[in-house]
């Protein structure tokens, strides 16, 4: 039987996302087994971030910077905004480095069934920076759900009166993507989306 102590670290861990109890306990056994080498540095780099923990008052993301790296990144394009549900969306899109602008994280999306109003989102600060000027297209790059593209519809009636090209994320078949293997939705926005060949 572990030590509280060793017990409470290894509660904490299985409380993140993708680790349950189990392999809770092999992150402790590892840590311990490997003090010098994995823990002492994983207990600086969480301190280190606790510390400068913050919000990017211009886009919503989270950083130890305020404004965060992205949105003070000369070299990104001003006049593109990418709008995303939330922080882990911004973050996945911007590894993928295929998007050279700005971002917006809306912080969820609508929802009638969760209580999420359009005053529970940062949908007023986006329209703000949006009508400021300097941004020529807004990518809508919401899930692909219902909720996601009751959002995405709901931001575009916000844009419409501004002159700013809207432009959303492709849906349908991901590549390798095999027919049989893909759901009526995705099958059906697929076909929707269609375009000419060559």
């Amino acid at each position: 039987m572990a030590s509280p102590e060793i017990e409470t670290l290894t509660q904490a861990l299985a409380k993140l996302p993708g680790l349950g109890p189990r392999s809770a306990r092999r992150a402790v056994l590892h840590l311990l087994k490997k003090r010098e080498a994995a823990m002492a540095p994983l207990l600086r780099a969480l301190e280190a971030v606790n510390e400068k923990l913050t919000s990017c008052h211009v886009c919503g993301n989270v950083d130890t910077s305020d404004p965060c790296g992205i949105c003070s990144d000369s070299r990104r394009d001003p006049r593109m905004l990418c709008v995303v549900e939330e922080v882990a969306d911004l973050w996945a899109l911007d590894r993928s480095r295929l998007f050279p602008g700005h971002y917006h994280v809306l912080g969820g999306r609508l929802s009638a069934l969760e209580g999420v109003r359009p005053e529970d989102l940062s949908i007023d600060l986006l329209i703000g920076r949006v009508a400021a000027g300097g941004v020529d297209e807004v990518v809508l790059a919401m899930n692909a759900t219902l909720e996601g593209q009751t959002t995405a519809h709901y931001i575009a009636d916000r844009l419409e009166t501004l002159p700013v090209r809207l432009t959303q994320l492709a849906h349908g078949l991901p590549v390798g993507g095999e027919l049989d293997y893909l759901d009526e939705g995705t099958l059906a926005q697929a076909l929707r989306a269609r375009r000419p060949v060559g």
